[in-house]
């Protein structure tokens, strides 16, 4: 069973404060790409999701096109966590262009096979008042309390993933009274099967104190656990903590080096940073333009931030060569996901 809700619940922590085939060889993903060529829905389903980087695997890399194509060819064979998954693309306009009303329809479909997953984010609709549903309270207590029932019998089964998502659902309190002590129990017994996502989980409590006695050795444990699994937030979290010494002797170069690994799979916030590392030469050699395209890349994937960076770059020519086509072009960008700062400077051009 694989049917975690979806990453975006993983809280990352941001410590660090900075002013070849996409599916790698081996035997295990060799099998698994075998079995969905033959066909096979959840292995389709499982190849999406490794694609996508919802699931942790250092060997492959992320590749939006491929998640999707897997995704579908599992959804339209009926396979729930296959119509969840696809329904998690639309919503987020991962290698697909935002669609709510049709993140609906999968999670609908997957709900009606008790996909807990989706009755979570059938959930989430409501109380959002997303996808042309009211905002409905109650509705979402519903669906969330249907979905804390269906990953309690996973968890007691020992599903390592229903165990992570009960978790976090004790964490965020849905359908459930809140608990940090539950969650950090139910974290503790996927971590231990595993579940990238629950040691990352679980280090982020031991860091903060939250239903665990405050430990920063056990968070860097943890933390490096999910790390060395490919995951990609606690790849950035690994970072911060050689970057700011918490627990560890303070080493920049380290620091530079989990970074880049979160920003080579696409982590937004990873590679902003990793632009200043390189701006700033900070654990790296100081090269503004590869900076800059760090910036670009997450820039590419929407993120506001990082569009906001280089329009201001390009209208001030500091980093790169004034250029106030380029900057307006990034700055409107910017200014129309909300970005106040961008749509400030775009008055001046």
């Amino acid at each position: 069973m694989t049917t975690m809700k979806t990453p975006t619940l993983l809280t990352i922590v941001t410590f660090l404060i900075f002013a070849c085939s996409a599916l790698g060889q081996t035997p295990v993903l060799d099998a698994l790409r075998q079995k969905a060529e033959q066909g096979d829905a959840d292995a389709q389903a499982k190849l999406g999701r490794l694609y996508a980087k919802f699931d942790a695997d250092p060997a492959v890399k992320r590749d939006d096109t491929e998640a999707l194509k897997w995704l579908r060819k599992s959804a339209e064979q009926g396979n729930a966590k296959g119509q969840n998954n696809l329904g998690n693309m639309y919503l987020s306009g991962q290698g697909v262009d935002k669609n709510e009303i049709e993140a609906l329809k999968w999670y609908k479909l997957a709900a009606a096979q008790d996909n807990p997953a989706a009755m979570w984010n059938i959930g989430d609709m409501y109380a959002a008042g997303k996808c042309n549903l009211p905002k409905d309270d109650k509705s979402a207590k519903e669906w969330y309390q249907k979905a804390f029932a269906g990953f309690k019998k996973l968890a007691d089964q020992g599903d390592a993933t229903g165990q992570y998502n009960l978790g976090a659902m004790y964490a965020g309190g849905w359908g459930v009274s809140k608990s940090p002590s539950t969650a950090a129990k139910w974290y503790r017994k996927a971590a231990d099967q595993g579940i990238a996502d629950a040691q990352a989980e679980l280090g982020y409590m031991y860091a903060t104190g939250q239903g665990v006695s405050k430990n920063q050795s056990e968070a860097i444990k943890w933390a490096r656990k999910a790390a060395d699994q490919g995951l990609a937030s606690a790849q950035f979290n690994l970072a911060g903590v050689y970057a700011t010494g918490r627990g560890v002797p303070k080493d920049l170069t380290e620091a530079a080096k989990w970074v880049r690994k979160a920003a080579d799979q696409g982590l937004e916030v990873a590679q902003i940073n990793l632009g200043w590392l390189y701006i700033d030469g900070n654990g790296v050699p100081k090269d503004a333009a590869t900076g800059a395209s760090w910036w670009l890349k997450a820039a590419n994937q929407g993120n506001a931030k990082a569009q906001f960076l280089l329009g201001r770059m390009y209208f001030n020519g500091r980093i790169a060569e004034q250029d106030k086509v380029k900057a307006k072009f990034w700055l409107a960008k910017s200014a129309a996901q909300g970005n106040k700062q961008a749509a400030e400077l775009l008055k001046s051009l």
